[in-house]
């Protein structure tokens, strides 16, 4: 049996061993999603697949992709999608996270399409390998700062949250100016989040940016000023 399906087939059983009936009902409720829970909380599932990835470690990058699109795209559960995430952000494929993994990252965020789900790609996956390789990501993130799919939009806003330092303020500007106007909360959120997260390390360039954008919503201001 190839070694995808071995791991495929251990995480569904293992998360069906450690699932709690009682506490599916209200993980489903509290995300809003169409897909059931097994009642998996993160804890038990860390320790799962710290279990589960030692067991089956992929040999190369194709059968990484293959073993997350199987995970992903076969879940009847949402934690096993979180699994097929954690599976691409395990340490032994530290060096394979280059922008070759871009479509696979994509498929993840489109179809997601929920914060609990793109959040982590957008800032553990798409954010590191932005800082690795500006010149095939930028180009990228602007693009996706201006399509039709919202996650891809809210993914090229807080693409650079956790970066520090190293934040493309250039890029920051250009993927919030290009949804500034745009009424989703989600949007909105994930604009004021990424300044709030830089005026921790550029107070006075946040306080600038907003002074100078007031087409800024009233959410995307109050949490951009919250560290202020």
């Amino acid at each position: 049996m190839p070694r995808v399906s071995r791991l495929g087939d251990a995480v569904r059983a293992g998360l069906e061993r450690a699932a709690d009936p009682r506490k599916a009902p209200e993980m489903q409720r509290y995300m809003k999603s169409e897909m059931p829970y097994r009642g998996v909380a993160k804890p038990e599932r860390a320790a799962l697949t710290k279990e589960l990835f030692a067991e089956h470690v992929m040999s190369d990058v194709d059968e990484l992709v293959a073993t997350t699109l199987e995970l992903w795209r076969g879940a009847e559960f949402r934690e096993e999608r979180y699994v097929a995430v954690d599976l691409t952000g395990d340490r032994r494929y530290r060096a394979w996270q280059n922008s070759d993994l871009m479509p696979l990252y994509d498929e993840m965020i489109v179809t997601g399409a929920w914060w609990d789900y793109v959040d982590e790609v957008a800032i553990r996956r798409v954010g590191p390998i932005l800082q690795a390789e500006p010149e095939v990501m930028t180009p990228m993130m602007l693009e996706w700062s201006a399509d039709a799919d919202l996650w891809r939009r809210r993914t090229s806003i807080i693409c650079q949250v956790g970066a520090r330092t190293d934040v493309d303020t250039d890029l920051l500007t250009r993927t919030i100016e290009a949804n500034i106007a745009d009424k989703d909360f989600f949007l909105r959120k994930g604009i004021g989040w990424a300044l709030r997260q830089h005026s921790k390390m550029d107070a006075a360039w946040v306080r600038a940016f907003v002074d100078a954008h007031p087409d800024l919503s009233p959410l995307s201001r109050r949490e951009a000023r919250k560290y202020l």
